[in-house]
């Protein structure tokens, strides 16, 4: 017996309730490994980025030893918040702007008023609360949990399971490209549309005409992330991936012959997507701050010299720049239909879209809701 052509999605409600997005920051946000920060950005002892995971703050710095820390931007004393800024750099000591107590880079509380008059308090103890951190493909990745799940199994897991080895993603040396362009997205949509979006093509003929002039195989409706270890093929009078056909920038050497002139896209749960072409990668991270808004953050990364060189940038960030906004204004468009009674029930997806129906389970299995 065949399977039915039209199945299931996640009822309209888990879209716009903020009982479920307050469970979804509990559960996921501050349960699994976070994409934060590019390394590249805390740029030497002092630099540190304040970023949003689930329900908390996190300062993520580089301490005096030139490893990156992270704790939650929370003072000891009374709870203020110790950092305003969303970026920025502090000579030796981050100190709270309430009254005074300062933390050295690695978070030990080091000087408050009439400390030296309270023997008794351990600066350790009374230190900033420390946030698990690991370091992959060039970014800081952080766990709010007190025992993190396994990093190969929840990320390098997810690569494997979309690309079939580790080895195809380190042929792009991600960790060693930089960044040549971000631009940052508010998006006033749910994080879980954003996801869905990315891992289906079954709206490309329809809203991405650039993307499907360069890739003229997602005019079919199949999204690279259909097939474990395909990418999309160039077109025939393609040159590179870029907004207009032309070439590009220098080729990323170590990425191998049967890579070349192919693109393949990863999703990394919860809030990470990962773009791989010849001469660049592009990397998105999530930031879903409500029930109905998630800031992303897209980064470009290049070739050191490409960057340093000078070279023109633009047609290259120029085509997944259009197809961002293409893909977060249909988000948008969903958003509102969410509330309405005609999706209570949820809609349907077609064949093509067959797998998001586990992501769908993914999201229910962990908020403990039957499906």
């Amino acid at each position: 017996m065949s399977p039915p052509s039209l199945i299931a999605t996640l009822g309209g409600g888990l879209y716009t309730d903020d009982a479920v997005f307050r469970r979804e920051q509990e559960l996921i946000f501050e349960a699994m490994w976070f994409c934060a920060v590019r390394a590249e950005d805390l740029d030497g002892p002092g630099a540190f980025r304040t970023v949003q995971v689930g329900r908390e703050s996190v300062i993520v710095s580089r301490a005096g030893d030139g490893t990156v820390r992270a704790f939650l931007n929370v003072c000891r004393h009374r709870g203020a918040r110790l950092c305003v800024e969303k970026t920025g750099r502090v000579r030796r000591a981050f100190q709270c702007p309430y009254h005074a107590w300062a933390y050295d880079l690695d978070g030990t509380l080091i000087a408050a008023p009439n400390l030296g008059k309270m023997p008794d308090v351990d600066r350790v103890e009374y230190g900033l609360v420390r946030v698990h951190v690991r370091e992959w493909l060039g970014y800081v990745w952080v766990c709010l949990a007190e025992s993190p799940p396994p990093f190969e199994r929840d990320v390098l897991g997810a690569v494997v399971t979309r690309l079939g080895d580790l080895a195809s993603i380190e042929n792009y040396g991600v960790e060693r490209l930089r960044v040549g362009r971000r631009i940052v997205y508010d998006v006033k949509a749910n994080w879980k549309l954003i996801v869905e979006n990315f891992m289906e093509c079954y709206h490309c003929a329809t809203i991405h005409p650039e993307l499907t002039e360069v890739l003229p195989e997602f005019a079919d409706g199949y999204a690279a992330q259909y097939f474990v270890g395909h990418g999309a093929e160039f077109g025939t009078d393609i040159q590179g991936f870029t907004v207009d056909g032309s070439p590009g920038v220098a080729r990323i050497p170590t990425v191998s012959a049967d890579q070349d002139r192919r693109y393949y896209a990863i999703t990394i749960r919860p809030q990470v997507f990962v773009n791989l072409v010849p001469d660049h990668a592009i990397v998105h991270r999530m930031f879903p701050l409500a029930a109905d808004r998630t800031v992303v953050e897209c980064d470009w990364l290049f070739l050191p010299e490409v960057v340093a060189g000078g070279a023109d940038l633009g047609p290259s960030v120029e085509l997944f720049h259009r197809v961002n906004e293409q893909d977060f204004a249909a988000c948008e468009r969903c958003q509102p239909a969410m509330a309405s009674r005609a999706y209570a029930g949820g809609g349907v997806l077609v064949p093509s879209e067959h797998h998001i129906a586990e992501f769908h389970d993914w999201v229910a299995g962990r908020l403990g809701l039957s499906r």
